[in-house]
């Protein structure tokens, strides 16, 4: 049975898929591709939500020719346990005393994942959230730290919050180029490895990232998304500009 946040989230209108449908029926006085997205965004998710009730979006074929069409920022997120996926836009932009950019993206019923160079630090209205993470970033080199303490705090089912300390290890396991919709990038793969530092508790938190070798941008990532949802599939579409 598919839990609230999964209905929400299967419920989502795919964005990007959209691209075809109005890509076709844009004329020379049509508003921008993107105006026209959010003008037909309510309908569209009423209708998904009312006739499909238990079942699952499809996910729509992806080119990158309509892709570039886009000119905002988009990430497709995954939830691995169901694949339920959604498309999330870049809503703010930052930086902090710490090192990185940090970056929040949301969908458009206010799901929202925070990274901080493609590294997941905080989430809102999953369930058991991630209300905040301790992650630091290489920098230049993207992808997390190398090593060190890692503090979760985790919201908890009484709406307080529980923490979460482990110890963390970062590999290079090499070159490893993959491909995003068809583009191809030269990433390295970077593993991270982290267990709880308190003595006699097991388990392990496995995160990858596929970093680009020569700016340090996360394009791919697979990252826990704590106890309530797991690990997400996390993977850059769209960069704006």
């Amino acid at each position: 049975m598919m839990t609230p946040v999964t209905t929400r989230l299967a419920g989502l209108l795919p964005i990007l898929g959209l691209l075809a449908l109005t890509a076709c029926s844009r004329g020379p006085e049509t508003a921008p591709l993107q105006v026209e997205l959010l003008r037909s965004l309510s309908d569209k998710v009423s209708a998904r939500l009312s006739g499909g009730k238990g079942k699952q979006a499809t996910r729509p074929p992806l080119t990158r020719a309509g892709l570039d069409e886009i000119k905002d920022p988009y990430i497709e997120v995954t939830i691995e346990k169901n694949d339920v996926f959604a498309y999330l836009s870049r809503q703010q932009l930052r930086r902090d005393d710490s090192p990185g950019t940090v970056a929040v993206w949301r969908t458009e019923d206010n799901i929202s994942l925070t990274l901080r160079d493609g590294v997941l630090v905080a989430t809102r209205n999953l369930g058991n959230d991630i209300l905040s993470s301790s992650a630091l970033v290489e920098g230049n080199t993207g992808g997390p730290v190398r090593s060190g303490a890692r503090r979760y705090h985790i919201r908890g089912l009484d709406n307080g919050a529980w923490q979460l300390d482990l110890l963390c290890s970062r590999r290079d396991l090499g070159a490893d180029p993959i491909v995003i919709v068809e583009l191809r990038y030269p990433t390295r793969h970077i593993e991270e490895r982290c267990h709880p530092s308190q003595p006699g508790r097991g388990g392990e938190i496995v995160n990858d990232y596929w970093v680009d070798s020569r700016s340090g941008r996360v394009w791919q990532s697979r990252q826990w998304a704590g106890p309530n949802v797991g690990y997400l599939r996390i993977r850059q579409l769209t960069i704006g500009g």
